[in-house]
């Protein structure tokens, strides 16, 4: 079994158990995998701006066309917390879905449950938004759905669990929805019952953001 990744007998499912603040200095920037922490003086890029391992001070070779390709299309893969299998089959529908493969890949990405509880401000993190949807806390068009990968599609509802409302954590979310800025292709229904709606798609400036995607699709179609 290779090493960071566990398999569960019975269960079509893998997890990255690599430590999150090494999977971002191996990057060489911040990839939010902590939520709050990230922002903190704690995070790792703060204390440890340098790749892990005994010679991490000392690697600063400069990296060739095929180290950039792989790097971006690593970093996109921890972003969203998904493994390489899974990566590839995104870039495979990505290759056939109408217009650019670019978008069509992020957008596959940015439109799972997961990522999309982690928009809304349901949890700090995605990795906190995957156990969220885990546990069956969220619900999709008045179904239970405990698949993080699940795609939603625009005129979805998207809310939490109604006897989960009354505990501290969905209290505090509450709280500090009010406070924060929903992506355009997002909007809460309901903030006190933690109901939301997919709007519309992703715009591609939104999906973007600070991902390369053309060296991505560089590796993949060497």
């Amino acid at each position: 079994m290779a090493r960071g990744l566990l398999k569960l007998e019975g269960f079509n499912m893998a997890k990255n158990l690599n430590p999150k603040c090494k999977q971002c200095r191996r990057i060489g920037e911040k990839l939010f995998l902590k939520g709050e922490r990230c922002f903190s003086p704690k995070c790792a890029m703060v204390k440890k701006n340098y790749p892990p391992g005994y010679h991490g001070q000392k690697r600063f070779q400069k990296k060739t066309e095929y180290g950039l390709q792989l790097q971006e299309k690593q970093k996109a893969k921890k972003k969203y917390g998904v493994l390489e299998k899974q990566f590839s089959n995104y870039y495979k529908k990505a290759i056939w879905h109408k217009g650019d493969t670019g978008y069509n890949l992020l957008n596959l990405l940015e439109t799972r449950l997961d990522n999309v509880v982690y928009r809304l401000g349901l949890a700090k993190s995605r990795g906190k938004a995957r156990q969220i949807v885990r546990h069956g806390f969220v619900f999709v068009n008045n179904r239970k759905v405990d698949i993080p990968s699940c795609q939603v599609k625009v005129g979805d509802t998207v809310y939490v669990k109604e006897s989960k409302l009354n505990t501290s954590y969905f209290i505090d979310i509450q709280k500090a929805i009010n406070k924060q800025t929903l992506p355009s292709w997002l909007a809460f229904l309901d903030v006190k019952k933690l109901n939301a709606k997919v709007v519309s798609k992703p715009t591609e400036e939104e999906v973007k953001q600070d991902i390369n995607v053309a060296l991505i699709i560089e590796y993949y179609s060497r």
